[in-house]
């Protein structure tokens, strides 16, 4: 028998490359995606004057976005009222609602939404839903959360953990709003 080589066309020997190429790449994106640096949640810009001390409040309605909480679209957190802000472009409130914070709270200042998970188990245990994260304190991911089952036991008081958990409502609400880069400002 004689050996014959295959001839190979040109436009195959470059889909084979592109789509070798196009396989790295992904492969490539996937490990960076899944090793984001600690740090990298911070945002560049200042911090909000609200970082330094309590954000004024408007005593006759609790529940009205605290001035000196920045501008622009964003999510407020307040850490002394357990209450959470979507905050539109033009500085209007689309959504506000109470939270149950972790044991470890975030420094006021500045933020951006780094990574998000569509389901996961919290590091109490408990299953968790739409996860959207954004810094971490001592190792301690910080994010908001929505238990999936919504008589899930209470939190293990003795876990460290970062949840800030919102109901389901809520929990779709900030999902919707809160993509990868969004702001997210941390007040007393």
């Amino acid at each position: 028998m004689r050996w014959s080589p295959v001839a190979v066309s040109s436009s195959t020997l470059v889909a084979g490359l592109t789509a070798a190429a196009v396989a790295t790449v992904g492969f490539l994106a996937y490990q960076a995606s899944a090793h984001v640096p600690p740090g990298l949640g911070k945002s560049p810009a200042p911090a909000p004057s609200a970082a330094v001390g309590k954000a004024p409040r408007d005593r006759a309605h609790p529940t009205a976005l605290p001035g000196d909480s920045g501008t622009g679209r964003r999510v407020v957190y307040s850490l002394d009222d357990d209450r959470v802000w979507l905050v539109g472009m033009a500085g209007n409130v689309e959504r506000t609602f109470r939270v149950t914070a972790g044991r470890v709270d975030p420094l006021p200042g500045g933020y951006t939404v780094t990574s998000r998970s569509g389901a996961v188990t919290g590091t109490d245990g408990i299953p968790v839903e739409h996860v959207v994260r954004f810094t971490s304190v001592d190792g301690v991911v910080i994010g908001f959360s929505a238990a999936v089952r919504a008589s899930a036991p209470a939190p293990d008081a003795t876990v460290r953990t970062g949840g800030i958990r919102q109901t389901r409502a809520d929990g779709d609400a900030m999902w919707d709003f809160a993509t990868i880069g969004q702001r997210v400002v941390v007040i007393r």
